[in-house]
This record gives structure tokens, sequence and C-alpha cells, in this order.
């Protein structure tokens, strides 16, 4: 097989050499026979590490067999040796780490101060300064002196940045454990904060059904879809729920679960903050998740999603370079590419998901264009293009 073979080709060459109908695929899967069709013709992406391995797994192959050797291998410098600090910190259970008599406790209002910056570091999608900060703020949770708030905020974070570079059980530890946290303060908001870090990964756990049902459940909990019955941040994070659950539902390929509760959330959001461009950035990646590229694109094209922070805005165009590509439209993708790269390098350079999405672009182009070359060179990225 050639550095050129699309993904979802390899999978269906390894698929019969291993004389499995695409049924028997798919129910070694758990998945439906029409998402393998999809996944085979190049319908469906494979963009997620823990989707890809499970595939790998299936067919008895490693996952870099179906990635091709265009796709590099993730710079350790950058992303896999920076997360071990993370899994450690985890790993030093609160509840067995009892404060000794010469430990100084963690200053509540101090250690707010240092997780505002933190998020804003995400935020700006600076990835590699947010892994030199995490372990530090989740040993200080363990003095267990902090509001349930803060706490629920670090792991959160931790959870959030465990996604973007595909280090799965990473994420739903720290999701897990935000929501334990949540759980023991009987508030409903801070309930449905900490649910929706565990649907993202769930949901990059490819745990669909698990994620939906986590993320629907919490979001009518905390703000039922009456009139005037909740406040801005239960709307604010029911919608953000709503749209989760409805991303999984586009990963289980239910198109009307989708919409319905794409609408659901729009309608729990003002027009013109950043909760609502959230939603309508939704819809793209929804669109192109369910095989409706074109679709993708046409909300693509009408769609402003200024008021998301960088970090959203350049994930958001990610997910619309999958869209091109999928559609045929190999310099659409690059123009989405190269706008991501301006806005947040690390998107590209750090996620697995972006360097991946960067080498399917040069591949597939008959004539890459120079400065994606360049993005893809800076990232790590080699290939015969």
């Amino acid at each position: 097989m050639n550095d050129g073979l699309p993904v979802g080709r390899r999978v269906a060459y390894w698929r019969q050499r291993r004389k499995m109908s695409q049924q028997v695929f798919a129910d070694r899967l758990g998945k439906s026979k029409s998402w393998v069709d999809k996944v085979e013709r190049g319908v469906r992406r494979l963009d997620k590490w823990s989707v890809l391995r499970e595939v790998a797994d299936a067919l008895d192959v490693d996952p870099d067999l179906l990635l091709g050797e265009a796709t590099p291998p993730r710079p350790a410098d950058e992303t896999t040796a920076d997360v071990e600090p993370i899994r450690a910190a985890l790993t030093r259970h609160p509840g067995l780490l009892p404060m000794t008599a010469d430990q100084t406790p963690t200053d509540p209002c101090r250690y707010r101060t240092r997780l505002a910056h933190a998020d804003a570091v995400y935020q700006h999608a600076d990835y590699p300064t947010l892994l030199r900060l995490l372990p530090d703020l989740l040993d200080d949770t363990h003095g267990r002196v902090l509001p349930a708030e803060l706490r629920i905020q670090a792991y959160r974070l931790t959870a959030q940045l465990a996604v973007k570079l595909g280090a799965t059980e990473v994420a739903w530890l720290a999701a897990d454990r935000g929501l334990a946290v949540a759980a023991g303060t009987d508030d409903p908001l801070l309930e449905a904060v900490a649910a929706l870090p565990l649907g993202q990964a769930l949901r990059a756990a490819g745990r669909h059904r698990a994620a939906f049902e986590t993320t629907i459940t919490a979001a009518h909990q905390v703000a039922p879809l009456t009139p005037d019955s909740d406040t801005p941040a239960e709307r604010a994070a029911s919608a953000a729920l709503l749209v989760q659950a409805a991303l999984a539902a586009a990963d289980h390929d239910d198109p009307p679960t989708v919409w319905d509760l794409l609408d659901d959330a729009s309608t729990l959001t003002d027009p013109d903050g950043p909760e609502r461009a959230a939603v309508d950035a939704a819809r793209v990646t929804a669109a192109a998740t369910l095989g409706d590229h074109h679709t993708a694109i046409e909300l693509h094209q009408t769609l402003t999603v200024r008021p998301l922070p960088i970090e959203h805005r350049a994930a958001y165009l990610l997910d619309v370079a999958g869209a091109y590509l999928a559609a045929g439209d190999a310099p659409g993708a690059a123009r989405a590419l190269l706008a991501a790269g301006q806005l947040a390098p690390p998107e590209l350079r750090v996620r697995p998901a972006g360097r991946a999405m960067l080498a399917e672009a040069l591949t597939r182009s008959p004539a890459p264009d120079p400065h994606l070359r360049a993005l893809a060179e800076a990232a790590g990225v080699n290939g015969a293009w």
C-alpha cells in the first residue's frame, strides 16, 4: 500500500484480508454496517485516535498500518512525554493523602488566580504551557480545603487537554474525578459543569451512547426546557451539554436527534453570544460527522465564529478541513488548515488529529500549497508530497 491510499481504503483492504464481511466487522466494533461502509468509502473520517485504535485492534493490525507511512509519529517532546506528570498527579488520589503537619494549606484565592491563568492559556491553545501548569494545580487539590468549584475546574481543564492530546484514559479519569467532587455538593449547576468534560472524554473514547446518556441527562437536570425556569449560567451549561449530546448522536449516526438537540440548544442561547456561536459551529461538525459534507461546507461559509475562544475556533477549522477533504476540495481544506495554523499553531503542532489532518490534506492534494507544506514541516509532518 502506498502513502496516498486513504485510511478508509486501508480499513477495507485489511478487513478483506481478514476475510470479514462488513457486517461481521461492524459487530466486532459494536457499530452498524452503514458506519463501516461510510468509513471505507471515506464518507466518515477516522480522525479520533481512540476509534482508530479500536478499528486496528478489530483488524489485528498496528494503527500505523491504517495511517500509512506518510503520517508521522507524535512528537514525544511536545505531547506524550508531558502527559506523564498529569497522569502521575491524578494517580495520587486525594482520599488517600492526608495533610501532614508541616504542609501548608492551599490558598483558595491564589489558587483561583492560577486556575484562571490556566484557563486563559487553554483558550489560547497554548497546550505545551498548560501541560506544565496542570500537575501542580492537580497536586494542590489534594488538601481538600479548596472550594468544590475550583477542584472541578482543575479536573475539567485536565480532561479537555487530555482529549486534545488523544490521552483518552487520562481524560476519562480526570472527568470522572471532577464529577465525583460535584456529586458531593448537591449543586445541579456544578454537576452539569462536571458532566460536560466527562461527555467529551467518553466521546473521545468511542463510548458514544454513554456520552449521549451522560450529557442529555445532565442537560435536562440543570435546565429543563421551560420558559423562565433557569439562570443564565444554567442555560449556558445546558446548551453546552445539549451540543455534546448532539455530537454523540452524530457519532452514532442519528440525524433527527442531532438536529432536534441543536435546535433545543439554540433556544437557550443569546443570538450574539459565544454560546450561540458554539451551537452553530456544532451544526457544521455534526453535518460533517454524518457524512453530509456539502451541507457542512455551506453552513461554514455563512457562519461567524469570532465570539468563540481561539482554541475552539481553531478546532472547528480542523472539522471544516475534514469536510472539504471528504468533498474532494483539497484547496478548501488547505485554506481551513492555514487559518487554524495562524490562529493556534498548537492545534496542528501538538494535536494528533491536527497533524493527521495536515498529512492527509497534503497527500490528497495534486499540487500541495507551499504554505501548507511549510506548516507541516514546522509541525514535524513529513511525507512524499
